[in-house]
């Protein structure tokens, strides 16, 4: 963020902005301007989807209306980030060459139209955005007012999953596993393909999934995933190294989404100089907002926990969307408290998509920050600008602050690939859900936690919580055996350690590789229903199970729960295990969520690992902590009632000055900043 810091020192309250649209009204032109300083913004995403103005015809180009925004823009005190349009490609292009549109699974190529329809191995398309990249970064990666580049927007997200089956797509395909098996034998038995007698005995009988044909060997649908997402990241680093050209040190992103299978976040990481991501929740669907806001929380803790360091909230909504089921109306106070819990979880920005409302086309009633009326007394408007008269109103240093934990979920995609491909217990093992379900007990908290993957650094964490880590990749393995050796505490749950990382099932029984760290051998596994479950019994309380049961049999493991009913009763279903200096947990049922608060205020209490605020929050209120010279706490209430918080020390909201110190009252949907 260091580079952003430098040439913009403020949080960012921006919006996506289109003005190719508007370019035959310049009095509205005129107007976006006026609006966007009252509403207090300083910054905007411009370009995104501007191929066809930007180059009308192949040989083409007009910036000049382009520079002619950013100049005005930074007149005014505006910012640009700068997006690549690659998203969306023209006409021109496709007509002439086919070949760069994606084909189906189904070997259907696609027709012109809709986004992110392009081949991620067409030498064509590849080559027509590295010419438009470079005339951009040429004209302006040195404008004193483009602070970011904007890469593409939202990769992989289009009709389909992301990927193109297209020959070249196949050759590139056989290419990488070339290069990941060395031989046949090798990809066969990391297939398991001798199964229905399906040996390959020539790299180019190897087809990516299809309807039509395999789609149930699981080895070939998890490579599969794991190279279009390297292919997309391919294509992504493809513009990078276009759009550097000109000035390496102007840094680059691109923008993620929420739990989106296709991508592996965790890769594209290590290539942002700044992660990027659009949020858009299921506000106000149900009466009580309190999962969607852990399930928001979670999203903005493991695009904090990618780099450890500030992000940018790239799009939400003021208001609604247009592309869901159900597109319901943000209500009030919402806004701002979705947009402050971005910033509570170490975002540097709340930006919208998007500034004007569309005239026409598949998103003319998405949210927006200025609707078809034009005016500045809508409700959407004046949240909006309530949100920018509070960002530039908070202290200057906390685009400094980030917020630090002592404890790490591991969320692993490619474990996220094989279970969904696996034929397991049940249909939907639900591994999202249940990370969430962990996650939530130390939102209840108010404790900060980061979410990583399973090649991530994890030494520094006291506690490290790893939910259905099905895949159990071999170093992790490793690292997971020495961190609790060294005096730290692992806790994993079923559905773990069942096979290695091309979907093959280990010998010798599970949790494969850790069994003796958790001094547990699993016997089977148990998938129920809701007529016929199943509870548990841990420290005296009762607790009941959801799915999934794991019969497992301990070596060295001490017992501290078991399970009520059914064949396996008295069997264990909570476990603790010492292993060199540390303790490691096998949770061996998924459980009501009554059991993960209290089992992880015990491991927390045991650990000594404090919350933000040393004290208990009632239901739908947390606390996140941004950490640095000063550090700033951020109380928030999802009830729409008022809630009383015990205070354990005495604090000074940031906002108003005023001093709290044996408790506090906090307003329904709203956010307090407080500070020591």
């Amino acid at each position: 963020m260091d580079t952003i810091i430098n040439k913009f020192p403020n949080l960012i309250h921006g919006c996506d902005y289109n003005p190719e649209q508007w370019l035959n009204y310049p009095e509205i032109l005129k107007k976006d301007i006026e609006l966007m300083k009252e509403a207090k913004i300083n910054c905007v995403s411009l370009g995104i989807f501007s191929w066809s103005t930007l180059q009308p015809q192949e040989d083409v180009f007009n910036l000049d209306w382009l520079e002619d925004i950013i100049d005005n823009l930074y007149k005014n005190g505006i910012y640009t980030i700068l997006a690549t349009p690659s998203g969306a490609m023209p006409n021109w292009l496709t007509q002439k060459y086919p070949e760069v549109m994606q084909m189906d699974s189904n070997r259907v190529r696609h027709l012109p139209g809709k986004r992110h329809n392009f081949c991620m191995s067409s030498p064509v398309f590849k080559e027509k955005i590295r010419i438009l990249d470079e005339k951009l970064a040429q004209r302006f990666a040195n404008h004193k007012g483009v602070i970011l580049w904007h890469i593409s927007n939202e990769f992989g997200n289009n009709s389909t999953d992301g990927s193109c089956h297209c020959p070249l797509c196949q050759e590139e395909f056989r290419k990488f596993l070339k290069e990941k098996y060395k031989t046949l034998d090798n990809l066969n038995h990391a297939w398991w393909s001798t199964f229905w007698s399906h040996t390959y005995t020539d790299w180019s009988q190897i087809e990516s999934p299809a309807p039509q044909g395999e789609t149930w060997l699981h080895g070939l649908t998890l490579d599969w995933k794991r190279f279009t997402s390297k292919q997309l990241l391919k294509s992504y680093k493809h513009e990078v190294e276009a759009v550097k050209k000109y000035n390496p040190n102007l840094p680059v992103t691109a923008n993620m989404m929420d739990f989106f299978e296709p991508v592996n976040c965790y890769d594209f990481a290590k290539y942002v100089d700044i992660v990027s991501w659009d949020s858009y929740p299921n506000w106000n669907q149900s009466k009580d907002n309190v999962d969607v806001a852990v399930s928001t929380s979670a999203m903005h803790s493991i695009f904090r926990s990618l780099k450890k360091q500030p992000f940018l909230l790239m799009e939400s909504t003021p208001s609604l969307v247009n592309w869901k089921p159900i597109n319901t109306q943000k209500r009030p106070d919402i806004h701002m408290l979705s947009s402050m819990q971005a910033i509570a979880h170490g975002s540097n920005s709340v930006q919208y998509f998007q500034w004007r409302k569309s005239r026409g086309s598949f998103e003319k009633f998405h949210g927006s920050v200025v609707g078809h009326k034009g005016t500045n007394d809508t409700r959407e408007y004046l949240g909006v600008k309530a949100v920018g008269e509070r960002l530039s109103n908070l202290p200057k240093g906390i685009y400094n602050t980030v917020n630090k934990s002592k404890v790490a979920i591991i969320f692993d995609w490619e474990n996220w690939w094989a279970i969904n491909d696996t034929m397991g217990p049940t249909e939907n093992m639900g591994y999202v859900q249940t990370m969430l379900e962990h996650y939530k007990a130390f939102w209840n908290m108010g404790i900060n936690v980061d979410i990583i993957d399973m090649e991530q650094d994890f030494s520094d964490y006291k506690l490290v919580i790893a939910p259905m880590t099905y895949m159990l990749k071999e170093n992790f393995a490793k690292c997971v055996r020495e961190f609790v050796d060294n005096g730290n505490t692992y806790v994993t749950t079923y559905w773990s350690g069942i096979v290695n990382e091309t979907d093959l099932c280990f010998l010798g029984g599970f949790p494969g590789l850790i069994s003796d760290v958790l001094g547990v051998c699993e016997e089977e596994i148990d998938a129920t229903t809701q007529d016929i479950n199943n509870s548990i019994n841990y420290n005296g309380k009762d607790y009941f199970t959801k799915n999934i049961c794991d019969v497992i049999h301990t070596t060295t493991a001490q017992v501290l729960g078991q399970y009520n009913d059914d064949y396996y009763k008295g069997c264990p279903a909570v476990t603790k295990n010492i292993y060199g200096k540390g303790r490691a947990y096998y949770i061996a049922s998924k459980n009501e969520e009554n059991f993960y608060n209290d089992f992880y205020k015990d491991i927390v209490k045991e650990l000594d690992i404090t919350p933000c605020i040393d004290t208990t929050l009632p239901y739908g209120v947390t606390v996140n902590k941004r950490c640095g010279e000063k550090d700033f706490y951020f109380l928030q209430n999802y009830n729409q009632t008022p809630a009383k918080i015990s205070l354990d020390d005495k604090y000074t909201n940031v906002e108003t000055n005023e001093m709290y110190q044996n408790e506090i009252e906090i307003a329904g949907y709203s956010c307090i900043i407080l500070t020591k």
